[in-house]
């Protein structure tokens, strides 16, 4: 069974920066597609970015691009979103998932999921 599981979400400043960080166990996700979404209150979950297997392709929601970077190190079994310059609508609770698919925009095409961490911005 695999468990997904974000860190480093938290109250900031618009602005600001965070690292949001993913730890898979139970199994290795080497071979998946790995992909940030979000849901705001009252809204869908919508996709962020992902990344490839090997990491060396990313693919990034109109929203963030520019400003989010993503990146995997498949030896940690583990995913990171670096966020910049965030803004106020960038609030939401911040999931982390893995798809067998390319490049994995929709949640149909994502097989596993973490719990979600809450990330605020502030104006």
């Amino acid at each position: 069974q695999v468990q997904m599981v974000e860190s480093g979400g938290g109250l900031v400043q618009a602005g600001d920066s965070l690292r949001l960080s993913c730890a898979a166990s139970g199994r290795s996700l080497s071979r998946y597609t790995m992909g940030w979404f979000r849901q705001a209150p009252g809204k869908e979950r919508e996709f962020v970015a992902a990344i490839n297997w090997i990491g060396d392709s990313t693919y990034y929601a109109d929203s963030v691009k520019g400003r989010f970077t993503i990146s995997r190190d498949n030896a940690k079994n583990t995913e990171y979103l670096q966020m910049n310059s965030l803004k106020p609508e960038d609030t939401a609770v911040y999931y982390c998932a893995a798809s067998a698919s390319w490049p994995g925009i929709a949640t149909e095409a994502y097989n596993f999921w973490g719990q979600g961490t809450q990330v605020t911005v502030s104006s």
